[in-house]
Parts: C-alpha cells; structure tokens; sequence
C-alpha cells in the first residue's frame, strides 16, 4: 500500500450550471456554481493527473479560466513532467487538452475511448480497461457507468485513507447527502449504487467541480 501520495487540486474556472443538472427537481432558471479543475497526484517518481481540464469554453461561461498548462506551470510541473493521466469520462472539460501530453500514458474506459477517440489522436501511448485496472500501487482506475456509459472513478489507497476521485458520477457533497444522483445520469442504478458505496466514511471523495 502506498504511503506517499501528494494530491494537488487545480482548479482553471469558475462557471454556472442549471439547478435542473443537480436534481430532477430543480430549476432551470436557477444557476448553481461550480469550478472547473483536475488532480495531480504525485507518487514515487510517477506524476499522474486525474482528467486534464479544457480550453476556453465556447459552451459555458468561464470565469477566473486559466490555461490548464499555465496552471500547472504556476506549480513548476511541465507537460513533459506528467507520466500517467487517467480520464474519468470523455466530456470535454475532462478530456480536452489531453493533447498537450503526447508521451504520457494515457488511461480510460474502453467505451469512453470510442467516444473520445477525437481527443485522443495526438496521444501515442493509450491503455484502456473494461472494468478496472490498476495504474501503480495503490492507484486504480473502476468503471461505475452511471455519468455516461463507461465513466469512472479512480481510487487511492494509503496507509489511513482510501481516497475517491469522483470525476462527474457526483458534481456536489449534496449527492453524497441525501444519496440522490444528479439528474445528468444515464444509469440510474450504477448512479445509486456509487453513492451508497462511497457516502460510507471510510472513503474521502474528492470532486471536480467542487471543493
């Protein structure tokens, strides 16, 4: 078991999304905020980033937005830097600027690859997986397929923690609460089931688009 990750949380924007995103019952004239960000994980010699964020987005109104390779710059680490990158889901705020990685490892769901095959073309070194695979010692990569149809999560195990990246299979600790899914779903039951699974306190999740 691994006991020397280090977690960096990037947040690149600030945006809003409809209430209706949330839940079935919400609004969609009101308008929540979220951020927009990814994970670094550092472990041994191995820097590993959870999802690579976007460029500006012509889809959502960003603000604060900073390039994701500027906002790893701010932190001294360069492309040629990262060694793994695991996407969660083939959304473009996850996938995009995969591009800028082109000798990285690159990890995703073999149905997430078909649907990011666009994405994907500059990248040389690609390994999918169907339903979990292991990227190092006490990483793992698990399909839960209730945010789209190959979407997943990835785990971390240290000696005191497991530690949950949820990419969008929740958006906000209100899921986790009330163990109800968002309404952007496709699989209700794997939706469910994720929450019920990882709500338990021996996971600490952390979410993309909250703090």
């Amino acid at each position: 078991m691994n006991e020397n990750f280090e977690i960096t949380h990037i947040k690149f924007a600030d945006t809003y999304i409809p209430e209706s995103w949330l839940f079935d019952s919400g609004l969609e004239s009101i308008k929540i905020p979220i951020i927009f960000s990814f994970f670094l994980v550092k472990t041994g010699i191995r820097k590993i980033l959870i999802d690579v964020g976007c460029e500006n987005s012509s889809i959502f109104e960003l603000e604060n937005y900073v390039h994701p390779i500027t906002a790893l710059s701010n932190l001294n680490i360069c492309s040629d830097d990262i060694t793994d990158i695991i996407i969660t889901h083939a959304h473009f705020d996850h996938i995009e600027c995969v591009k800028y990685y082109p000798n990285a490892n690159v990890y995703i769901q073999k149905q997430e690859y078909s649907r990011g095959l666009g994405y994907l073309k500059h990248n040389r070194q690609i390994i999918t997986f169907e339903n979990e695979i292991e990227i190092c010692e006490g990483i793992s990569a698990i399909k839960i397929g209730g945010h789209t149809t190959g979407s997943s999560i990835v785990e971390c195990k240290d000696t005191n923690n497991t530690i949950i990246f949820c990419g969008d299979e929740c958006y906000s600790k209100y899921d986790f609460k009330t163990l109800v899914p968002t309404a952007k779903t496709v699989n209700l039951t794997a939706s469910t089931e994720f929450l019920q699974k990882y709500s338990d306190k021996q996971y600490f999740c952390r979410l993309t688009h909250e703090f």
